[in-house]
């Protein structure tokens, strides 16, 4: 993926209403659906030790023609997910 135009950002609202700033960070397909990651932007005073500021994978539900973003099912769909993005980004980084 080019970072020729930067890096790319969404805000998400959370179920308590709290928006969310995610980079996007690679998307993949596995058995038919679309699924993207991203990493939390990093906001001025926000502790980077916190363990919530780690990956964020959502599925990609296509909906009355739009595209919407969801969290995943259960935790088997995310960890098998979680292993393919780290997979593939790790495999990236070590080819360069």
């Amino acid at each position: 993926m080019s970072e020729e135009f930067g890096p790319t950002f969404i805000t998400v609202t959370d179920d308590e209403g709290n928006e969310i700033v995610l980079e996007f960070v690679d998307a993949l397909e596995y058995n038919g659906q679309m699924y993207q990651a991203f990493f939390p932007a990093e906001t001025e005073g926000e502790n980077e030790d916190d363990p919530d500021n780690g990956l964020v994978i959502l599925k990609v539900i296509h909906e009355d023609g739009e595209d919407l973003l969801s969290t995943l099912d259960s935790d088997e769909e995310l960890d098998t997910v979680y292993e393919l993005f780290m997979e593939a980004l790790f495999s990236d980084e070590a080819g360069e």
